[in-house]
């Protein structure tokens, strides 16, 4: 077994503000996809946007995250709030995010923006597709820092004595996913996206809904569920089935993309 590192999740404070290692995560990652984005639109030459539209790009995604997971989080894991706790609803201070609540929350935002700037949706979520994955990295390795979205229980000589998740070791499944969705996702992308597979509308998105969905359900059965949601059936997660759906998401847009060229 491994005693959890003695990391502060607290960086600093300022007064009674808190900076964060969870906050800072999701900004180095986005502001690492940020320029990444930036350089692959100038390689390829795909949208050639000015200052201006990346800037409005950021700002609508960074709404659409937010809200979309705060509001999916809700909406899927705990719709009681709206009824018990509807002050509370949109605080994301005291935690609940929802991956897929973020990700129809990003494509809402993409749609506005490409409609607003007239250009292709589909094609403008594929080259993000291969962006999203410095985010997750950076913030599963947040969730390993605050000892939160822990494993089960188990034997493994890498079980990790997380401080929240009592005397047993347990499987370290935020490392899991940020090696699974965030690396070797990011270089699964990438390799398509090196292959010009961009220019096949949807190859990319879908490449990302499959490999995501099929990531998330493996490591789901390493992942402690939340204490008031546990199981739907038996070891089967909520979190399985809506990455189920992605999956399923993600072969439609497959056999659509084989179909199809920009």
């Amino acid at each position: 077994m491994i005693n959890f590192p003695n990391i502060d999740p607290v960086i600093f404070s300022i007064g009674p503000l808190d900076i964060r290692w969870y906050s800072l995560a999701y900004i180095a990652g986005i502001l690492i996809g940020l320029e990444y984005f930036k350089w692959i639109d100038k390689k390829f030459e795909i949208f050639n946007l000015n200052t201006k539209q990346i800037d409005t790009a950021l700002t609508y995604i960074i709404i659409g995250v937010i809200l979309g997971g705060r509001l999916g989080y809700v909406i899927l894991y705990e719709p009681y709030m709206f009824i018990n706790d509807p002050i509370n609803v949109l605080n994301t201070l005291q935690g609940g995010m929802s991956f897929h609540g973020g990700l129809i929350g990003y494509c809402l935002a993409c749609y506005i923006f490409c409609r607003s700037n007239k250009i292709n949706l589909i094609k403008f979520v594929d080259i993000s597709s291969c962006l999203v994955s410095f985010a997750i990295f950076f913030g599963r390795i947040a969730n390993f820092i605050n000892s939160e979205l822990y494993g089960r229980v188990t034997d493994v000589p890498w079980g990790v004595i997380f401080p929240n998740g009592g005397p047993l070791p347990r499987h370290p499944s935020q490392i899991y996913e940020a090696i699974s969705e965030g690396i070797i996702l990011l270089l699964l992308q990438n390799f398509w996206l090196f292959r010009k597979k961009f220019k096949h509308p949807g190859f990319l998105s879908a490449s990302f809904a499959i490999f995501y969905g099929v990531s998330r359900i493996v490591v789901e059965f390493f992942r402690e569920p939340d204490a008031h949601i546990g199981y739907i059936y038996n070891y089967f997660s909520i979190g399985q089935i809506y990455s189920a759906i992605m999956v399923a998401i993600g072969l439609c847009l497959y056999v659509y993309s084989r179909k199809s060229k920009f």
